[in-house]
């Protein structure tokens, strides 16, 4: 059996962006009714925009 262990939050630093109306609406009506936030969401997909990039930079080489 795995051992449980508490979770370390990850540090983080605060950015203000400015993100078009529609972008927000879009996002927020996609989170809708799911247990996630704005601030996860938009981390998560700029996590995979930039594995995506470093793919595409990978297979270009």
């Amino acid at each position: 059996m795995k051992k449980f262990q508490i979770p370390a939050v990850p540090p983080t630093t605060n950015k203000c962006i400015r993100f078009p109306n529609n972008v927000i609406e879009d996002v927020e009506k996609a989170i809708e009714g799911k247990q996630c936030t704005f601030t996860a969401f938009v981390v998560e997909a700029v996590r995979i925009a930039l594995e995506n990039l470093k793919e595409e930079n990978e297979n270009n080489q």
